[in-house]
């Protein structure tokens, strides 16, 4: 599966962007989705996943009550809404693809999208 994220760009602290992450082929709903980051000489760290079906979600401790993974399997797309964004949230995000749950939380995911850059400014 090929994977394009887009939707990452410059915000002020306090505001919102709206990620995207659109998957080729026909079998997206067999697949786990996840979003990652990675902010200068840092490593990739998690940030959500959500299941097949979109029932079940999970969130770092760093971004949980303000960012929210969503998924449309009819249009083949997974979504990160990010509020009350911090400077520290600056950073690529990545999405990934898996038919496994543990791959995506273990951040070895089957595949990984390119990525988005997303900066907050203080």
């Amino acid at each position: 599966v090929q994977l394009q994220a887009c939707g990452g760009g410059l915000v002020q602290a306090g505001g919102s962007l709206r990620l995207s992450c659109a998957a080729s082929g026909r079998t997206f709903s067999t697949y786990v989705m996840g979003w990652f980051r990675q902010a200068p000489g840092k490593e990739r760290e998690f940030v959500a996943a959500i299941s097949w079906s979109g029932g079940t979600t999970t969130y770092a401790d760093s971004v949980k009550g303000r960012f929210t993974i969503s998924r449309d399997n009819a249009k083949n797309t997974v979504y990160l809404q990010m509020n009350s964004l911090k400077p520290e949230d600056t950073a690529v995000y990545y999405c990934a693809a898996d038919p496994r749950w543990g791959a995506i939380i273990l951040r070895r995911p089957r595949y990984w999208g390119q990525g988005t850059q997303v900066t907050v400014s203080s």
